[in-house]
């Protein structure tokens, strides 16, 4: 088969209009997803020299990033896409250079947390605008699998590429270079997206009158997605955390961004892969088997015992990594009312964030009790929690209906076997 053959499913969902437009502006609306964290730690440490202030500040931040963006997403699916991002685009330029500000000039530290705070509320999830609207452009379900599998390897590319251009540009010219370049390239790449209102999904419209109807998001379907999820989480924040903690202990810090590259290499590879696939089964047992995988292939990282055995580990267990988000995702597709879509799909993220932010505090602790190869235990037990609250979740869903406005799992699931 031809490499050409191979990515055909990828090549033709740019062949609808659009989609080419809207996927690039995304791809650098999600910049600082990967950099708003670690610019605020570079920025706070850099101007303060203390790490504990700093994780304490981009803590403050990642928390209310998933207290607000569901509720900007909400709004747009109420109002519309491009209205939304347009304001979350200026609020965070405006909020970010104050924080910045408030930092370099050595303000009050409450006035550091305050700032981080809005930050964070003011930000939109641009990874759920992105995933709504090619759920509204592609009409067949094997292209929106296609289409999240693409989306789920540009976060690994954003996460990949943006971190370390960050590190550098703090670490080698000015602390505050780095966070203000990651938020600068996303306000852009938002101020784009919004300006692409063809693509955008579609407002539900109101009769005058009437009440508006609140549509029910988080049904319990969904809960159980976003708390497995929270797991997931845990693993990816862990893991950031240890494998600095374990190259800094063998003498070979820089080593840490090859072992996380390979990680999120291996999902990379596996994004690429899982979009072409035709697997049989329904949805949830999908999203079951590729969390189980998920966790089984994580409890090799308590075999790490030296720095090329980290990369090749990462590697095997990052291959687990995007069969899960896809398949989460997915199911969150079917379930959730097209009115609401953008909603749904943060929440999701939502548990992701969450879980991310607690996993990094608790691997900060272990590395700091146990050290840094005892440590690995952290993102080992995150991921069987995963696992077993995959269980939960795929009998949730077995038992919950399909609310009212969602597409049916049949119309959804590629490779759907017909009941």
């Amino acid at each position: 088969m031809s490499p050409r053959t191979v990515l055909t499913p990828y090549t033709d969902l740019f062949t609808v209009p659009g989609t080419r437009a809207f996927s690039s502006a995304g791809l650098l609306a999600r910049v600082p997803m990967s950099t708003a964290g670690l610019g605020s730690v570079l920025l706070v440490q850099g101007e303060s020299g203390s790490y504990a202030l700093a994780g304490a500040v981009a803590g403050t931040l990642s928390l209310c990033f998933a207290v607000g963006s569901p509720q900007w997403a909400r709004a747009m699916d109420r109002v519309g896409q491009g209205p939304v991002l347009r304001l979350t685009a200026v609020l965070s330029l405006v909020i970010g250079l104050a924080f910045v500000a408030a930092v370099v000039t050595d303000a009050p530290h409450w006035t550091w947390f305050a700032l981080a705070a809005l930050a964070g509320l003011t930000a939109a999830n641009v990874g759920s605008v992105v995933r709504s609207r090619w759920a509204n452009a592609l009409a067949r379900p094997e292209q929106r699998q296609t289409a999240f599998a693409f989306e789920s390897v540009a976060d690994e590319v954003v996460f990949v590429v943006a971190p370390p251009a960050v590190t550098f540009l703090a670490a080698l010219i000015a602390p505050p270079l780095g966070f203000l370049t990651g938020m600068l390239i996303g306000v852009v790449g938002a101020l784009v997206l919004s300006r692409q209102e063809s693509t955008a999904p579609p407002v539900a419209r109101r009769v005058a009158g009437e009440p508006r109807v609140r549509t029910r998001v988080l049904t319990p379907g969904l809960v159980a997605i976003g708390i497995t999820y929270l797991a997931v989480g845990t693993v990816f924040g862990a893991m950031d955390v240890v494998v600095v903690g374990f190259a800094e202990h063998e003498g070979r810090p820089a080593a840490a961004g090859v072992a996380l590259s390979a990680y999120a290499a291996g999902s990379l590879v596996a994004g690429l892969a899982y979009g072409i696939a035709r697997l049989p089964g329904s949805l949830a047992t999908r999203f079951l088997a590729a969390t189980v995988l998920f966790a089984v292939a994580a409890q090799a990282l308590l075999l790490v015992g030296s720095l090329p055995a980290l990369v090749v580990i990462a590697f095997v267990a990052g291959l687990a990594i995007a069969p899960v988000l896809v398949s989460g995702m997915s199911v969150v597709e079917s379930r959730v009312p097209r009115a609401s879509l953008t909603e749904g799909l943060t929440w999701t993220s939502t548990g992701l964030t969450v879980g991310l932010t607690a996993g990094s505090a608790l691997a900060g602790t272990a590395v700091d009790e146990w050290g840094a190869e005892t440590a690995f235990v952290v993102p080992a037990l995150g991921a069987a929690a995963a696992g077993l609250l995959a269980v939960a979740a795929w009998l949730v869903l077995r038992r919950t209906p399909v609310p009212a406005g969602a597409p049916a799992e049949a119309e959804v699931g590629a490779g759907e076997v017909a009941a």
